[in-house]
């Protein structure tokens, strides 16, 4: 009989680089490898605690003088639609959600480029090329699903959304839509069927990645009633937005050596053979 000893995943921080929401200042992650047969379990664990996946890698904004981003997730049971949030359910009642295997297409680029290239043209992805956009969608060592919107009358890709399937619930990896329809709020359209689809499955929240007081970017996130943040090491209801600030202070973030050691890990089931 052979056992695997259990290793402990290791973590690393990224070098400082100039923060995509806040101007004038600074970014780094604190990130993890997900990989080998414990990273379904290792995801599951570190999403509950603040963190978000990027293809195999999963990592927690750690700035030196800052802690703005607060990671963020819906409440299915708590969530009500607000008026116009309804609004956007009917106006996009006829779209088709198709949910497929993690595997990039030719049209799911072509909507990726218009996307970035109307809404984010100077932002860290913009030369992400048809190879990396792959790796992107396909590099993923847990459950996930491409879920596209089409529209039928115009036999057209809308919109596409990269969802890893947890045990608590459904986290929004990455999202895009087409710019021509900014009328038709296609963002906050997919976040409302990504509520149905977990209310559906039994599962508890939506993750919504990170939500920044301060980002005019990151607004739309505090719209949604049922919201919690990852505050101080646990979740908390979302009750004033104006509440929250970005807190800018060298002692507003522990030090890495601290950070690490509050991470609760799950259990490394040994394997026999």
């Amino acid at each position: 009989m052979r056992h695997t000893l259990p290793i402990a995943p290791q973590f690393y921080v990224t070098a400082p680089q100039p923060c995509p929401y806040l101007e004038g200042r600074m970014e780094r992650k604190l990130f993890t490898a997900l990989q080998g047969e414990g990273a379904e379990r290792l995801n599951n664990s570190l999403s509950q605690q603040g963190f978000r996946r990027s293809q195999n890698v999963l990592y927690r904004p750690s700035c030196a003088e800052c802690n703005a981003c607060l990671s963020a997730r819906i409440d299915v049971s708590a969530f009500t639609p607000s008026k116009s949030q309804a609004r956007t359910a009917r106006r996009n009642g006829h779209l088709v959600r198709k949910a497929t295997s993690p595997w990039a297409t030719e049209d799911q680029y072509a909507l990726f480029r218009r996307y970035l290239d109307a809404r984010h043209a100077d932002g860290g992805m913009a030369d992400m090329d048809v190879f990396e956009f792959a790796a992107m969608v396909e590099e993923t060592p847990i459950r996930s699903r491409v879920i596209e919107y089409a529209d039928p009358d115009r036999d057209e890709l809308v919109g596409v959304s990269l969802t890893d399937v947890l045990e608590d619930g459904l986290s929004m990896v990455y999202s895009f839509y087409t710019p021509d329809r900014p009328k038709a709020s296609l963002g906050t359209f997919m976040i409302l069927d990504h509520i149905e689809i977990a209310r559906e499955a039994g599962l508890p929240y939506v993750y919504l990645g990170y939500w920044v007081p301060g980002s005019q970017k990151m607004g739309y996130k505090a719209k949604f009633s049922g919201l919690e943040i990852y505050v101080g090491g646990e979740w908390q209801k979302m009750r004033d937005p104006a509440a929250f600030y970005p807190e800018t202070h060298p002692l507003s973030t522990d030090p890495i050596a601290e950070q690490v050691a509050n991470i609760s890990l799950p259990d490394r089931r040994p394997t026999s053979k």
